[in-house]
């Protein structure tokens, strides 16, 4: 071991003596007293193991550059790993980021469910236990159309219980063009298996005719099932057959059908210019017999899904023991009926609706926005970058309105020394995250998923970003101090038991 490693070693303080700074006092206010022991523990040890390696972690390596690079690290550790995020992407419904923002007034029902006991599943009438359904199942029935609902913790979960419901070891007849993949690999024939149904597919890729329903039906047959193209487009030499024909078929056959819509569309979106969607009543007055889809999605709500139907099937569906195991809890409720309310006067629909607003905020709003973020950055950035406001494209996300984009505007920024990468990845990491897009070598924020109160957040980060820019004519070693040391906990804590017993002491 060189000289200047022990000297090091030497400088480096007890625990005892980092707790009796009124730094950690502080830090103790906020966080539990053994979280911030084990927080020091991990950190010395940290140091420790850089300075055997010959890493010179601080210049000059002091007490007081120890404690800051602590406090760096801890506040960097304990920070919730959820937490909000800025949208700068343009993609309305962004799966990565939690999809639908949620409506104020549905902000305002989750508040109350979870900081208060709540009316879950009791009556207030008999004080007995009650149905958790009753808090949406009406509101639903009267947007929709149907004769009842139920809701699971989100559509995949739909399509399970429905199919082992009213399906389960017989034959489901599904479309070739229908049998979809979304995101995480869910794929249609692998949950079809799941639930105890026996896939039957019929036509081709691009050509399904009612010809192909009606041979395949036998005996076996449980139920037809639609799916709905909402994560892509067939064009071309293509055919489906309407839902009205499968209707009148399955009908014919004393069949159930089931559509099953993904998106769930329950306003005619092409009344503000939009790209058609079918919505769930369309489909309810066509005759299906049970229909599900996301909450989460064009409904703008919390990840569920929800199933409306005929009362025979649903109250079946209530009734297997799957439900149980996929049902929803207080937040989900709450959530979901605050913004189904909004439904119910689409005239002020857009105005309280954050997916909806978005989707239909006029361009000349977002044009106007991109300029005005411009101006608030314009004093940060001064002349370290360069900015433009440019003409773009935004997309729906989740799989809704699939191959169709949205114009839009977003401010284009180029930072000196910065590539685009690089820049998308700092303010990403910036607290709360920021993230936007890389385009044709120009970071981008698009303005349509940026509202007026988050430019703030924008213009801290961008501050701080350049801010340890300027740091970064510091030498080498002392740059990055927090990630290194972060990362040698991280190494530490992925080691054998024994070395971390002995690291601990």
């Amino acid at each position: 071991m060189m000289d200047d490693q022990k000297e090091w070693l030497q400088k480096l303080p007890g625990v005892d003596r980092m707790l009796e700074d009124p730094s950690i006092h502080h830090l103790m206010d906020h966080y539990p007293r053994t979280m911030v022991i084990d927080k020091i523990r991990e950190y010395l040890e940290a140091l420790r193991q850089m300075i055997l390696a010959g890493d010179i972690p601080f210049q000059p390596f002091e007490y007081e550059t120890i404690l800051d690079g602590f406090l760096t690290h801890t506040e960097l550790s304990l920070e919730p790993s959820l937490k909000r995020a800025i949208n700068g992407t343009g993609i309305v419904l962004h799966t990565g980021l939690g999809r639908a923002p949620f409506p104020k007034s549905a902000q305002d029902s989750l508040f109350d469910a979870v900081a208060n006991y709540c009316v879950l599943q009791i009556d207030p009438h008999t004080g007995k236990r009650g149905d958790r359904y009753i808090h949406v199942e009406s509101l639903l029935k009267k947007i929709t159309g149907a004769e009842a609902a139920m809701v699971v913790n989100n559509n995949a979960a739909a399509t399970l219980l429905i199919l082992n419901t009213l399906a389960g070891g017989k034959e489901v007849i599904v479309s070739r063009g229908e049998l979809v993949e979304i995101g995480g690999s869910f794929r249609v024939p692998d949950v079809m298996k799941r639930s105890g149904a026996k896939l039957v597919e019929i036509g081709t890729t691009n050509r399904t005719h009612l010809r192909d329903y009606r041979d395949a039906i036998t005996p076996e047959t449980g139920l037809i099932l639609r799916v709905h193209q909402s994560n892509y487009r067939i064009v071309g030499f293509s055919k489906i057959v309407p839902l009205e024909g499968l209707v009148s078929l399955a009908h014919e056959a004393r069949l159930p059908i089931v559509d099953d819509l993904g998106s769930g569309a329950l306003v005619d979106l092409s009344r503000w210019g939009l790209p058609k969607e079918p919505t769930v009543q369309e489909s309810i007055r066509a005759g299906s017999d049970v229909v599900c889809f996301s909450g989460d999605k064009l409904l703008g709500g919390p990840q569920c899904g929800v199933i409306v139907g005929k009362k025979e099937y649903i109250d079946r569906i209530k009734k297997n023991q799957l439900t149980r195991a996929l049902r929803s809890c207080k937040m989900t409720f709450a959530v979901l009926e605050a913004t189904l309310r909004l439904y119910l006067d689409e005239e002020t629909l857009c105005q309280h609706h954050p997916v909806l607003k978005m989707l239909t905020d006029p361009v000349k709003e977002i044009k106007k926005r991109c300029y005005s973020l411009k101006r608030r950055l314009k004093d940060s950035i001064g002349d370290h970058g360069e900015m433009a406001v440019v003409e773009d494209r935004s997309e729906v996300g989740s799989g809704s309105l699939a191959a169709e984009t949205l114009p839009t505007w977003s401010l284009v920024i180029q930072i000196q020394g910065l590539s685009a990468e690089e820049l998308a990845k700092r303010l990403r990491l910036s607290n709360p995250p920021v993230f936007g897009r890389v385009k044709d070598d120009g970071y981008r924020l698009d303005c349509r998923t940026i509202p007026r109160d988050e430019f703030g957040f924008i213009v801290d980060a961008m501050k701080r970003l350049l801010l340890s820019s300027h740091a970064e004519e510091m030498p080498e070693k002392s740059k990055n101090v927090a990630e290194n040391i972060i990362r040698e906990v991280r190494e530490i804590d992925e080691s054998p038991d024994e070395s971390k017993q002995t690291n601990a002491g």
